[in-house]
């Protein structure tokens, strides 16, 4: 049995109706404005399909996508890393500081140590320094890991490409001619 897709089905069955409606409009001598107008947009509509079927059919749209959903997902496990393992390690060296609360009050009152998360909805116009600290981390973190995956690709690219190995030409001895000036030498003397 033959299988279709569903896409190419959708397909099949916008240029059946186009036809249909193609051929009731020239079996009317005159057709209504209201069957013109929704002729038009059943072939504005069939040609915008066409269109989205050879823009999804190009590979990149679908490598660009695939890229975002593992960029999201990446991104979740590095701000877990910043936070669950690198801010801690920060934390040991300046003295169990905690970077994603430090702010500095710029207008309202906020009572000390509270936290940015309740200084904002105070209303409190803040400077966040430490959150904008941690973007930074997470910037280079995020920075150095895409450069060591490029880095992986490019090598796995150069080893995929790999030249042909070249045999080095082993000398093949005395040409003919070489070899007839040797006898005309040799026969001269």
């Amino acid at each position: 049995m033959l299988r279709v897709s569903g896409f190419k089905l959708l397909l099949l069955q916008f240029k059946k109706t186009a036809a249909h409606v193609r051929h009731c409009a020239m079996q009317c001598a005159e057709p209504s404005l209201a069957g013109a107008a929704s002729f038009s947009k059943l072939c504005g509509a069939f040609q915008m399909l066409k269109e989205f079927k050879a823009f999804i059919a190009k590979g990149n749209v679908m490598d660009m996508a695939v890229g975002i959903i593992v960029g999201a997902a990446f991104t979740a496990i590095v701000k877990s890393m910043v936070d669950d393992l690198i801010n801690p390690i920060i934390g040991i060296f300046t003295g169990g500081l905690d970077f994603t609360n430090r702010y500095a009050v710029i207008s309202g009152d906020v009572a000390a140590g509270t936290s940015l998360e309740a200084a904002r909805e105070a209303g409190a116009s803040i400077f966040a320094y430490g959150s904008f600290f941690m973007a930074v981390i997470n910037f280079f973190i995020i920075a150095f890991v895409v450069f060591m995956l490029v880095r992986y690709v490019n090598k796995v690219k150069s080893l995929a490409e790999k030249p042909e190995e070249v045999v080095p030409e082993v000398p093949a001895g005395p040409s003919e001619l070489d070899v007839l000036i040797e006898i005309r030498d040799s026969l001269k003397k």
